[in-house]
C-alpha cells in the first residue's frame, strides 16, 4: 500500500467551524469504550453491534454538530475502505485457501508429521520459532497464521496443549517475524510514512524485537513445564489413524505450501501469493486426493466438513471457505467505516494536535508516539491507520526535536502492529480469532509478544537505549501557543 493513497487530515486542514473541540473529540472515544463495555462485555453481543452504535454516534455528531454534509462523511468512509480493501480481499482469499489446503491434505499431512516430531515439552517455543521464521521469509503474518497456524492448532490439540496457548505462540512468532521482514507490508508502510530507509527501520527495531521475542520464548518454556505429560493415552495414534484413513499422507501434499512460500519469498504481493496457494490447493486435492474439479472449487467457496471417524479431527479440520469469512469481513468493514468517520470529522486530528502540545521532551515524544499508535488501533480497528496517522502527524515534531526518523518508525510499529490482535473488534483480532478458532479474549493472555513489544519500547525509552544520539537528553522545541480547543 502506498502512502500516496491515504494522507490523514491535519489539524490545520480542518475549517475552524467544523473542527471539534477537545471535549467534543473525546465524546466518540468515550462512546466507543462505553458501547463495547455495554454491548460486548455486559450484553454478550458480537462486536459488530457496538461498532455500529459508534458509527451512528460519530455520523450524527459530524452531520448535526460539526456541520459536515452526508457526502463529506461518505467520502471519509470511502477513503478508509479503499485503504483497507487489500485486507478485505486477503480475508476472503485466506478462508478459501485454508479449506483447499485441508482438502488437498496439506494441513492434515503437516499435523500427521508434526505429531511425530514435536512433544509437549518443546511445542510452544518451537511453534513460536517456526512460525516466526516462516513469517520472516514470506513477510505476511496473516498468511503464516492462516496456513501454518491452522496446522499447529491441530498438532497442539493432539499433544494435549490448550488451544489458547498454541494460538498465543503462533501469534508471537507471526508478529515478531513480520516486524523484521523486509517483505512485510506494515514494515514497508512504517518506513514509507516516516521517510525512513527500510533497512534503517528494520535495524532500529531489531534489539527491541529480540528482547520481546526472547522473553516470550521464556514464557512459553515455563508454560510448557505445566503441560508435560498431559497427552491422553492413545490420542496421537487415534488422530494419525483418522488422518491416514481420510487423506493420502504424502510429501506431494506439501505442493501448495511450497508454491505459496516460494512465491512469497520471491517478493510477490500477498494477495497474488494467496490466490496461487488456492489454485495449488485445488490442483493438489484433484491430483493427490482424487477430488473432482467441481468439488475442489466448491470446497474453496463452501469449506470442508470431514468425516474421519474422530470427532476431534473433524472439529480441527472443519472450515467455512470463502462463505465462512462473512462474520470477520463484517467486523473489518464496520471498523474501517468508524475509522474513516473519525478521521474525516477531525476527531483524530484534534487528539493528535493536543498530544503534540503536551510533548516537552524526546522521551515523552517517543513514548507518546507508541501510546498514540495503540489508541489509534483501538479507535479505528485498523493496523494501517495505527501506522499512518501517528507516522504522518508526528514526523515534523521528530525533526524539531532533532530525532532520527527511525525513532518514529520503530515507535509506531513496535506499539501499533502487534497490539491490534489483542482487540476483539480490531481487523487483526477478528481475523486471528476466526481463522484459528480461538476467541481473542482466550488467546490474549498467552500472546506475550503483543504486550512485550510496546513494554520493551517504553523500557528502552526510559533507559535512553536504542534511539538516535542519546536523544533522551536533548531539549525540545518551545511549547506552542495555547488554543481554545
Amino acid at each position: 500500500m502506498g502512502t500516496d493513497r491515504y494522507t490523514p487530515r491535519s489539524y490545520d486542514d480542518i475549517a475552524p467551524d467544523q473542527r471539534p473541540s477537545l471535549k467534543q473529540a473525546l465524546v466518540p472515544v468515550l462512546g466507543l469504550v462505553a458501547f463495547l463495555g455495554l454491548g460486548s462485555a455486559w450484553l454478550g453481543l458480537d462486536p459488530h453491534i457496538p461498532l455500529i452504535w459508534s458509527i451512528a454516534l460519530v455520523g450524527l455528531l459530524g452531520r448535526f454538530v460539526w456541520g459536515y454534509t452526508w457526502e463529506d462523511l461518505y467520502e471519509g468512509i470511502e477513503r478508509s475502505l479503499a485503504m483497507g480493501l487489500q485486507a478485505i480481499l486477503i480475508l476472503f482469499t485466506i478462508y478459501g485457501v485454508v479449506s483447499t489446503w485441508v482438502a488437498a491434505g496439506t494441513i492434515p499431512t503437516l499435523m500427521y508429521y508434526g505429531l511425530d516430531l514435536l512433544s509437549p515439552q518443546v511445542f510452544l517455543p518451537a511453534t513460536a520459532l517456526l512460525v516466526g521464521i516462516a513469517t520472516f521469509a514470506i513477510g505476511s503474518s496473516w498468511t503464516a497464521v492462516g496456513t501454518l497456524g491452522v496446522a499447529f492448532i491441530g498438532i497442539g490439540s493432539g499433544l494435549g496443549v490448550p488451544e489458547p496457548m498454541t494460538a498465543g505462540a503462533i501469534l508471537t512468532g507471526a508478529y515478531a517475524g513480520d516486524k523484521q521482514s523486509p517483505l512485510s507490508d506494515t514494515t514497508n508502510l512504517a518506513a514509507a510514512v516516516t521517510n525512513t530507509d527500510l533497512y534503517d527501520h528494520i535495524r532500529a527495531m531489531r534489539n527491541g524485537t529480540a528482547v520481546a521475542f526472547g522473553l516470550s520464548l521464556v514464557g512459553f518454556v515455563v508454560l510448557s513445564l505445566g503441560i508435560t505429560g498431559t497427552i491422553p493415552a492413545g490420542q496421537i495414534a487415534e488422530i494419525q489413524t483418522a488422518l491416514a484413513s481420510s487423506y493420502d499422507i504424502t510429501l506431494l501434499a506439501f505442493l501448495p505450501l511450497a508454491v505459496t512460500f516460494g512465491l512469497a519469498a520471491a517478493g510477490y504481493p500477498a494477495l497474488t501469493v494467496l490466490l496461487a496457494g488456492a489454485f495449488a490447493g485445488a490442483f493438489t486435492s484433484i491430483l493427490v486426493q482424487g477430488a473432482s474439479f467441481v468439488t475442489a472449487w466448491q470446497t474453496f467457496m463452501s469449506g470442508t466438513g470431514p468425516e474421519t471417524g474422530s470427532e476431534l479431527v473433524n472439529s480441527l479440520l472443519a472450515s467455512g471457505g470463502v462463505s465462512g469469512s462473512a462474520w470477520t469481513i463484517a467486523i473489518v468493514v464496520a471498523a474501517l467505516t468508524l475509522g474513516g468517520l473519525l478521521e474525516q470529522t477531525g476527531v483524530l486530528a484534534v487528539l493528535a494536535h493536543r498530544l503534540q502540545r503536551g510533548i516537552q521532551s524526546p522521551r515523552l515524544l517517543v513514548a507518546s508516539t507508541g501510546i498514540s499508535a495503540m489508541l489509534t488501533n483501538a479507535l479505528t480497528a485498523q493496523q494501517y491507520m495505527s501506522i499512518v496517522v501517528p507516522g504522518m502527524t508526528l514526523r515534523d515534531t521528530y525533526d524539531e526535536f532533532g530525532l532520527d526518523s527511525s525513532d518514529l518508525s520503530q515507535a509506531i510499529e513496535s506499539a501499533g502492529t502487534p497490539t491490534g490482535a489483542l482487540l476483539p473488534w480490531h481487523a487483526g483480532g477478528a481475523y486471528m480469532a476466526g481463522v484459528l478458532g480461538v476467541s481473542t479474549l482466550q488467546y490474549a493472555q498467552y500472546y506475550f509478544f503483543g504486550y512485550l513489544s510496546p513494554l520493551v519500547l517504553f523500557a528502552f525509552v526510559l533507559a535512553g537505549v536504542g534511539f538516535s544520539g542519546n536523544s533522551a537528553a536533548q531539549p525540545g522545541p518551545a511549547a506552542p501557543a495555547a488554543d481554545d480547543d
